[in-house]
């Protein structure tokens, strides 16, 4: 063996081992949620860019299938409400809007087809800030559209990991 092929062998073992660390603590990518359900149905009023990021969340980032009919489903996604909101951050010397704060929140419940509760009515909500120039106003509205787009994406992530929480916790029972 040469000192070349021996060297190589090692600078592979040294970059597999910070791989393998990550896989034993549990290390999942992003966007992977482990939920407990054969089928899931999107209820209630969603918006259809909302009820489109949560379809495609489900369907990409777990092994379960969206249900058409909420009968066909193990758990019931009801989206009450989504409401985005735009307020102004800051003001330039100038006076004139300088940065925004975006905000979209989301209302909604989970339950099972026995109407047993996974998730109470909750609220979960993302804001980002926006700086703004009115010498770039269709820039910023392109801007202000994506980033609309991505948060609408982290909340689907977030609903999905927070029904997979709720899912695999023991209910507490009154006495």
């Amino acid at each position: 063996m040469s000192a070349n092929h021996i060297r190589r062998k090692f600078l592979g073992f040294v970059a597999l081992v910070p791989l393998t660390s990550l896989f034993a603590c549990g290390y999942r990518m992003r966007g992977m949620v482990d939920l407990p359900f054969k089928a899931i149905a999107i209820t209630g009023n969603p918006s259809p860019p909302l009820r489109a990021d949560l379809q495609t969340a489900i369907l990409t980032g777990t092994d379960v299938k969206v249900a058409i009919n909420p009968k066909d489903a193990d758990l019931i996604l009801e989206v009450n409400n989504e409401i985005n909101g735009r307020e102004i951050l800051a003001y330039s010397s100038t006076g004139q809007v300088s940065a925004y704060r975006l905000t979209t929140r989301v209302t909604f419940r989970a339950y099972d087809l026995s109407g047993a509760e996974i998730i109470p009515e909750s609220d979960i909500y993302i804001t980002r800030d926006l700086d703004f120039s009115n010498s770039t106003v269709l820039a910023a509205d392109q801007q202000q559209a994506q980033f609309l787009g991505q948060m609408r994406k982290d909340l689907a992530l977030q609903i999905l990991r927070r029904v997979a929480a709720a899912a695999k916790s023991p209910r507490s029972r009154s006495f």
